[in-house]
């Protein structure tokens, strides 16, 4: 009996010192910089990129869904064009509060002292000024270096705000996925194009759906880590509403199966009408704001693209589940 006593105590005492050695991984790896290469990507004066970056932070690249104080949301999401000042905050339990940064050129606040490749490189790369990694929310790896450098130069353009914003705070799951690298950014797969010619084509589509709308992260299914696990458009993320009012939201199915997506019956009308009314179910995570500014060529483009796409037999029940509501099991 005392030998058991012994080789339990002596169990006990290695497993506490794994977990404190797996604590301090965690919480040292967790906190590690990255590399990642600087795009020559320079902002530029001329009116019409500027105003071509304008339509893409307002429009398909939504970054006005995000980059703004919560408060003023629904103002933008109505068609008040309102500064970039950050603000937004999302919390996962478990990862961490992921807070969207000031992007107007206030120096001390926003971006006013980062070089215009700093900026890029957080585009592209998902790697911060700083060299921490950037939650995966915005799918920019393969935009245009012309659409990059419109973006960078509209931000550049705007009246500097001051509006402090607490750095997104990653939790305990986050760290660890860093720490093992399981979580760790995302360059991109093939070479940037210079630029891509706008017409309503399945090719200017596709790279509206892929590299500027984010209709593939939110449409395709994730793991915690960000890694792609379903077919493509096929639907099934499932998000909280931001505003703690209990509803959960599924994305539905976008690639043109009969039976399972909702683009099947609809006509190239249908879907640009759709758009242009905005939002319609309130607190839905979908950024109907910005989308409902998208031109005709570009919603044209990515209806062409999504109704192109292979059917994918994925049936989600229903998009909306109420507060109380048992969410469906993983298929």
């Amino acid at each position: 009996m005392k030998r058991l006593l012994r080789i339990l105590k002596l169990t006990g005492i290695i497993l506490g010192v794994l977990v404190i050695i797996l604590l301090a991984i965690v919480f040292i790896a967790g906190n590690k910089t990255f590399k990642a290469p600087y795009p020559e990507i320079k902002a530029s004066t001329d009116s019409a990129m500027i105003e071509r970056g304008r339509y893409l932070a307002y429009g398909p690249s939504h970054c006005a869904s995000c980059h703004i104080p919560m408060e003023k949301f629904f103002k933008v999401e109505k068609g008040l064009i309102i500064p970039l000042s950050g603000g937004w905050e999302v919390k996962f339990p478990g990862f961490g509060t992921l807070r969207a940064p000031n992007l107007t050129p206030d120096e001390k606040t926003g971006i006013g002292k980062l070089i215009d490749n700093e900026i890029a490189r957080a585009l592209r790369y998902g790697v911060s000024h700083k060299g921490k990694i950037l939650f995966p929310f915005m799918p920019f790896q393969e935009m245009s270096n012309e659409d990059m450098t419109a973006i960078i130069s509209f931000l550049r353009s705007q009246e500097p705000v001051k509006n402090l914003v607490e750095p997104t705070k990653f939790g305990f799951l986050a760290k660890a996925l860093i720490a093992f690298g399981m979580f760790k950014p995302q360059g991109p797969k093939n070479t940037p194009p210079e630029s891509v010619h706008k017409e309503a084509s399945i090719e200017y589509g596709k790279y509206l759906a892929n590299h500027v709308a984010n209709c593939r992260s939110c449409h395709t299914l994730m793991d915690a880590s960000g890694k792609f696990i379903g077919k493509d458009f096929a639907g099934g993320n499932i998000f909280p509403d931001d505003f703690g009012k209990g509803f959960t939201y599924i994305a539905p199915n976008l690639t043109p199966d009969s039976e399972s997506g909702i683009l099947s019956k609809w006509s190239e009308e249908t879907f640009i009408t759709r758009f242009k009314k905005g939002r319609i179910i309130e607190f839905t995570p979908m950024p109907w704001g910005s989308y409902s500014r998208m031109d005709s060529i570009d919603l044209s483009a990515l209806y062409k693209y999504l109704i192109s796409l292979e059917p994918v037999h994925y049936k989600i029940e229903k998009t909306v589940w109420t507060p109380g509501e048992e969410l469906p099991k993983s298929k």
